[in-house]
């Protein structure tokens, strides 16, 4: 981003706002206040009228740190920045066998989920009651932009407690302004004297609730050789690394059990730190799409907790990440099979801090270390495994003691931690400004090798969405052949035959068709796969135009038979037709 310090508006002049152009970055502009007596309360929102009583009241309740891993800071102000994601519409989880049911002409709502991205402020006071207030700016969108939304809340958050609504009126004037967003694009979007640079994700990796046309989605996947940088999928400026430092070698279990759809509660002491950790697990399968219920930022106060709450033991969980900073969960959500602890409190904090980072993951308690050589030659250590002991005694409600970067999870994980690219990981030491600039550095890292280990576990995938072009002196005024038909016991079997490939295979167990089953069985496998067959239908009905298009028609007739002109003159009608019905509306046509 490039923001210039002294930032400014003209507030003398009233902002002119074209609501339809700011609908396709911005739903609304928000500024939350939590009173004593009455709790969260919407104090302004710019544009007036576009949200429910209840829209409103949830949006607040989720706008603010949770009361009870809020931390005793005793500085004058303290400022964070996090994110939440919401339902528009009542719960509906998807459950159960994916390979059976069919999405095939289903219409999207873009209004399913609401993300809302909050500037929150702690001002502390010992003049106001309770010692201190805390009011949140929110910018809600149904688009998951977190490399657009993060940067303008440093712009607009502090504007808004500079000069107050006004800024919520400018900053959207501004952002009215700015091109139709572009998948896949870096785009320069100017507001006021500032500029942010952004990168947006591409299309086919963002939720299937974005309601992109196909057109859109249909840009492929495809890294650019002259381009050095990573591959983008949704939310490529996470800190995978900084989320997870504590747990490197388990990040191929995760990478797994969100392959599979696998329900996991990440928890963290604070909003922010539990929102990357969910940003940065949705990016590690890139490019697959993610159809995972995710919520960055989880709070008791959601509808969808009483549902939750209410799961009796031995039923099954529906697919969902939830990041949480409230304690309370591990109680009520204890049958979800899967928690993840990441992050550490911050200083003054009510919860105790494990005095040394787990890098290994489930049960230990050796020293920080990034390489897996050094993991290795780390000396034995008593209070290692008494850690090790209390941790997997207690379970993951030891963390009402004390916090710790752990992992608690029966599952057994057919994909092998790349300990070669553990050991390529920078150590950057203390220092802040080292250690931001070598985060970027190892987040590349463990970005491309993900992205290279989904590219390679989809490869086998490939046949289902080859396209054809007609035959070199065939007639292309036909109908384009249909793409192979899917089946998944097929499928199994001729992959359990062929293998997935030597990528796959050095770096799995030998029981990787099993974890093929459970993705074929899972949420995320047919919204992709289906997602990928119409871009591939697509791609082919325009391959096949422009063989049309190119054709030589007296050239191509002469070698006809009568018959054959006839049934090419037909179908050349019906493509005509078509083809008018794209270009034309209904009432044109009439």
């Amino acid at each position: 981003m490039s923001r210039s310090p002294s930032f400014r508006v003209k507030t003398e002049v009233s902002p002119n706002v074209d609501s339809e152009s700011l609908k396709q970055w911005v739903i609304a502009f928000c500024a939350i206040r939590f009173d004593l007596e009455q709790g969260q309360l919407v104090e302004e929102c710019y544009p007036q009228g576009v949200l429910s009583h209840d829209q409103e009241l949830e949006i607040a309740y989720s706008s603010f740190p949770d009361s009870v891993s809020q931390h005793q800071n005793r500085s004058s102000i303290h400022d964070c920045i996090f994110f939440f994601r919401i339902c528009r519409q009542s719960f509906k989880p998807r459950i159960g066998n994916a390979i059976g049911s069919s999405h095939e002409g289903r219409k999207v709502d873009s209004s399913e989920y609401l993300y809302g991205y909050v500037f929150n402020r702690q001002r502390h006071d010992e003049r106001l009651k309770r010692g201190g207030e805390q009011k949140s700016v929110v910018i809600l969108s149904h688009c998951p932009y977190s490399s657009v939304f993060r940067p303008l809340l440093q712009i607009v958050g502090p504007l808004f407690f500079d000069i107050g609504k006004k800024a919520l009126e400018h900053i959207a004037a501004y952002v009215s302004k700015w091109p139709p967003p572009v998948p896949g694009q870096v785009m320069d979007l100017p507001i006021g004297n500032a500029t942010l640079k952004v990168s947006l994700p591409p299309a086919l990796s963002l939720p299937l609730e974005s309601g992109l046309p196909l057109e859109e989605s249909a840009v492929p996947f495809l890294a650019n050789n002259n381009n050095q940088s990573v591959v983008q999928g949704l939310f490529h400026d996470s800190d995978v690394f900084g989320s997870f430092r504590g747990l490197l070698l388990q990040l191929w279990l995760l990478w797994e059990l969100l392959l599979i759809g696998e329900p996991m509660l990440i928890i963290a002491p604070t909003p922010p730190q539990c929102c990357e950790a969910v940003a940065s697990l949705v990016s590690l399968v890139a490019p697959l799409l993610c159809s995972v219920d995710f919520r960055p930022y989880f709070t008791i106060h959601d509808p969808v907790f009483a549902r939750l709450n209410s799961i009796q033991e031995g039923e099954s969980f529906p697919p969902m990440i939830l990041g949480v900073t409230n304690l309370f969960f591990l109680k009520a959500l204890r049958n979800i099979p899967h928690i993840v602890s990441v992050g550490s409190p911050p200083p003054n904090s009510n919860r105790l801090p494990l005095s040394s980072r787990s890098s290994t993951g489930r049960v230990s308690g050796k020293p920080e270390g990034l390489g897996i050589q050094q993991l290795s030659l780390r000396k034995f250590s008593p209070s290692s495994l008494l850690n090790a002991v209390k941790m997997r005694r207690d379970g993951p409600l030891c963390l009402m003691t004390e916090h710790k970067e752990a992992i608690w999870s029966t599952y057994s994980a057919t994909t092998k931690p790349d300990t070669s690219i553990l050991n390529r990981l920078i150590d950057a030491g203390l220092s802040p400004r080292v250690e931001e600039s070598m985060s970027v550095v190892n987040n590349e890292i463990l970005r491309r090798h993900f992205i290279e280990l989904t590219t390679n576990f989809l490869a086998p995938f490939s046949p289902y969405f080859r396209t054809t072009m007609p035959l070199e002196g065939s007639s292309p005024y036909t109908d384009p052949p249909s793409l192979p038909p899917f089946d998944a016991n097929e499928f199994l079997a001729s992959l359990s035959a062929r293998g997935p490939g030597k990528f796959i295979l050095k770096r799995m167990k030998s029981n990787w068709l099993d974890l093929y089953r459970r993705f074929l069985n899972g949420p995320n496998f047919m919204p992709w796969f289906q997602r990928r067959r119409a871009v591939s239908v697509q791609e082919q009905e325009r391959l096949w135009r422009q063989a049309r298009i190119k054709t030589d028609i007296h050239q191509l007739i002469s070698k006809f038979s009568e018959v054959e002109i006839v049934d090419s003159f037909n179908v050349i009608e019906r493509l005509l037709l078509k083809e008018m019905q794209v270009i034309f509306s209904p009432e044109v046509l009439k």
